[in-house]
């Protein structure tokens, strides 16, 4: 690029020098040109352009191809169909095609590792995790009702199972609170995020009083696997 910019320069140059002389001596441009040493031929220079017509082309069928793709990659891709070409050449094409990767989505933070831990918050000491859920079930009669099991996620110990027809956010504190007195405050209480456990009267009841309450990540039951493992449902 800087060789032509050169090459036009000079050329610019040479044209200006045979248009001041033939003013200044009232002579054909021939003449002109055989004074100055100068080719007529480069008074008509025009820079090459490149015709990208079949390289945009290739571009593009990658790009649709490898919809994942950003224009480092698909210059990797037509380097191995045989073009001759660098990334900031295809992403000049890249850009000038309005060609962009789809919007990735931010994934939402899951509470387990990347190693498929069961929970990243492990239970280190009694009343360090409580794990709170509620367990449907039915009478051979037909009757619905609802179990709602408080355990220790430490020393595995089933606090407390309240089973009663109707359940919601009122009943959950109700069955915490003498837990709370009986065996003193856990630093965190997980649950999933059901209606009755979100309240925010309840929420902010745990805070108010020292407890940080923990939702795991919607259909993912198995990072309240200690719950789960305690009471399985049918």
């Amino acid at each position: 690029m800087l060789k032509l910019l050169r090459e036009i320069d000079v050329h610019l140059h040479d044209g200006l020098d045979v248009i001041h002389t033939r003013q200044k001596l009232d002579i054909s441009e021939r003449r002109a040109c055989a004074v100055l040493d100068v080719a007529r031929s480069s008074l008509r220079y025009q820079a090459k352009q490149v015709d990208d017509t079949k390289l945009r082309l290739a571009m593009i069928r990658l790009a649709k191809q490898y919809g994942w793709y950003g224009y480092r990659k698909v210059t990797a891709l037509l380097r191995m169909e045989g073009w001759r070409v660098n990334h900031k050449r295809i992403e000049r094409l890249w850009n000038e095609e309005g060609l962009q990767l789809p919007r990735r989505h931010k994934k939402r933070k899951r509470l387990y590792h990347k190693d498929s831990s069961i929970i990243r918050l492990r239970p280190t000491h009694p009343n360090h995790i409580w794990a709170i859920d509620f367990v449907h079930d039915k009478l051979s009669n037909g009757c619905s009702y609802k179990m709602l099991t408080v355990l220790d996620e430490y020393t595995r110990e089933a606090l407390y199972v309240a089973v009663r027809s109707k359940m919601n956010a009122n009943d959950v504190l109700e069955t915490l609170h003498p837990l709370l007195i009986k065996h003193g405050k856990p630093e965190f209480i997980r649950s999933d995020s059901g209606p009755e456990f979100i309240a925010t009267h309840l929420q902010d009841w745990l805070k108010r009083i020292g407890i940080k309450p923990m939702q795991i990540y919607p259909g993912s039951p198995r990072e309240n696997g200690y719950r789960k493992g305690f009471m399985p449902e049918n």
